[in-house]
């Protein structure tokens, strides 16, 4: 923020300072990226036809907005990124509980601060990121964390009850000048739902007898789960009549979206010890073993399945194979389809199944993980593209694998099977690492497995085998 800007209202006059209200400046700014074709919602990943052109149509029209959809699908990202149209810094009065816009002030500490120090009056430039409130609806919130209650510490100083002074106002007028957002909004006690329609509506609130009208600058969005936000549901009909906007958001629509949020989001460290390389088809079934979840009728599909499933699920894969790379003292890193299994612990925190029994989650679970790479090969492979390292197999060949066998024991592999070499060259390039290779090795093999070309005898829970005709 530069030191030329205005320090008191007089300076604000003498400028010519406009200060709009957050609807129209949110308006204002979307068109003017829209016109220089700005990026509008850094992030955002899978939404450009379809969700973000509505947010922005609701924002051009100045509606509030409330976005319906299942778990995991950026809901409170998006509204979070509503900040990004404001302008970097605004002007609001200093020494005052609420953010007040110094030329009209609507509360009466700031009526009483300009009534008695006038075009001296002091303020205080407030950041863009600061103009956001949020809340997550529970049964206990109270009309006091939302909208105000009476200060006993002011009435104890020796205020009156009357004096509306003893107020201590809650999260929305807190947000003045700003957005404020309700997360999972049907939570919310129907007699809470009727102070937050005042709020919306009217202006009019009341707090302990005290009725006060604040016609505050605050764009209030909110989030809700479909099944929840219906006339049956747990929201009343004047305020769902009262959102101008109901956006539907959705889970990725295509693979290449939910890779790009898993790389997106997805923890990684940056070590110079280690080379991390992820070839695209371990990518690709990460994020297939969520798109079949949900599909699966085992899986409870009216609480989602979270692309949280996909980042924490490629970020257990990554883990595991730097294990390896770690005890095996090997500089590159690339993981296979033996170390798939210790992705179980991340899913399993991620979907919830319909089944209860004992054992029958890790087995649903390990039915995606098998149907993911089946479907990932079969994308890449057609069936008698490998039909050379078949022959191998039916020779009497046989090979073992495992998630701590080392990268250099399979390039002995590559020799002894005829027309390995070539499908690891198709598949991941002639330069690539010992890593890569054994990565690619495992993928070939288990996919031929799972086609029902070779077979395979486990030799532990933890991804060691023994692939043979």
């Amino acid at each position: 923020m530069t030191k030329k800007l205005p320090t008191n209202l007089r300076g604000l006059k003498s400028n010519n300072y406009q200060l709009l209200p957050v609807r129209e400046e949110l308006r204002k700014n979307l068109i003017t990226k829209l016109q220089n074709d700005e990026k509008i919602f850094p992030g955002i990943v899978g939404y450009e036809n379809t969700v973000i052109p509505q947010l922005q149509n609701a924002i051009l029209s100045g509606q509030d907005i409330i976005l319906l959809g299942e778990r995991g699908q950026a809901k409170s990202r998006i509204i979070r990124s509503l900040t990004t149209l404001f302008d970097e810094w605004t002007p609001i009065l200093a020494h005052c509980e609420i953010p007040e816009n110094p030329f009209s002030p609507i509360s009466p500490q700031g009526q009483e601060i300009i009534a008695e120090e006038g075009d001296r009056a002091e303020i205080h430039w407030m950041h863009r990121d600061e103009r956001y409130g949020e809340k997550l609806a529970t049964p206990d919130i109270t009309i006091a964390d939302l909208i105000g209650e009476v200060d006993p510490i002011k009435v104890a100083e020796g205020r009156y009850l009357s004096d509306s002074l003893t107020l201590h106002y809650g999260l929305i007028p807190h947000t003045n000048r700003g957005i404020f957002a309700i997360n999972e909004l049907p939570d919310l006690a129907e007699r809470i739902q009727v102070g937050l329609l005042n709020a919306m509506e009217e202006r009019d609130v009341q707090i302990r007898g005290h009725k006060v009208r604040l016609a505050l600058d605050v764009l209030i969005v909110a989030t809700a789960n479909p099944e929840d936000y219906t006339n049956r549901g747990r929201i009343i009909t004047p305020l769902k009549d009262r959102y101008g906007s109901q956006i539907r958001t959705h889970y990725p629509q295509n693979i290449d979206h939910e890779i790009s949020i898993m790389e997106q989001e997805g923890q990684i460290f940056a070590t110079d010890d280690f080379k991390i390389e992820v070839p695209d088809y371990m990518k690709h079934i990460i994020a297939e073993i969520t798109r079949l979840a949900r599909k699966s009728p085992d899986v409870n599909q009216r609480s989602g399945v979270s692309v949280r499933a996909s980042v924490a699920n490629y970020e257990a894969l990554l883990a595991n194979s730097l294990r390896r790379s770690i005890r095996l003292k090997e500089v590159n890193v690339a993981p296979r389809i033996s170390d798939l299994p210790f992705v179980v612990p991340a899913l399993q925190g991620k979907v919830e199944l319909e089944t209860v029994e004992d054992g029958k989650d890790q087995q649903i679970i390990e039915r995606l993980i098998l149907g993911a790479i089946v479907s990932v090969f079969n994308e890449i492979y057609e069936e008698d593209e490998l039909e050379t390292i078949v022959d191998s197999f039916n020779s009497g060949l046989s090979v073992q694998t495992g998630e701590l066998e080392s990268s250099e024991s399979y390039t002995e592999m590559i020799k002894n099977v005829n027309g390995l070499e070539t499908s690891i060259h198709q598949l991941v390039g002639e330069q690539s690492s010992d890593a890569v290779k054994a990565s690619a090795i495992e993928f070939i093999l288990e996919g031929l497995h799972l086609n029902k070309r070779l077979n395979k005898e486990t030799l532990s829970p933890l991804g060691d085998s023994i692939y043979k005709a």
